[in-house]
């Protein structure tokens, strides 16, 4: 129950730092491309991989602090993230097919559901 409490600490923290992020990018950048989502993405990635990094070669962060870690801020501060390093993953060892399906499912398939989902919520 402890883990899952942080976990939900962690992701409050992640969302609010999300918000930050992409706040300051946008003011600082404009409005006329999603600057802040693409900041927040890609800084996400990037410490995604850096903590992952870290917690494997050192041992420097434990694995119950890497789950609340990644799970937790991560997650809330970019599921970018999580869908990068899975895909990545695939590709380091050769999955080709699952890491196209992956990649080109998720993409494809959430543009058609987002797209559906705002239809339905249009007509509704």
């Amino acid at each position: 129950m402890q883990k899952l409490l942080l976990i939900g600490i962690a992701g409050g923290l992640g969302s609010l730092s999300r918000y930050g992020v992409s706040g300051l990018v946008h003011r600082i950048m404009g409005s006329e491309f999603p600057f802040g989502t693409f900041a927040a993405n890609i800084l996400g990635s990037f410490l995604f991989g850096f903590i992952w990094g870290i917690s494997e070669e050192s041992l420097a962060i434990t694995p119950e602090a890497r789950t609340i870690i990644l799970t937790g801020f991560m997650g809330a501060f970019t599921t970018f993230s999580t869908f990068a390093f899975e895909s990545t993953g695939m590709l380091r060892t050769g999955q080709l097919l699952p890491f196209a399906a992956n990649v080109g499912g998720q993409i494809a398939i959430g543009f058609t559901l987002l797209w559906l989902g705002l239809a339905l919520g249009k007509a509704i």
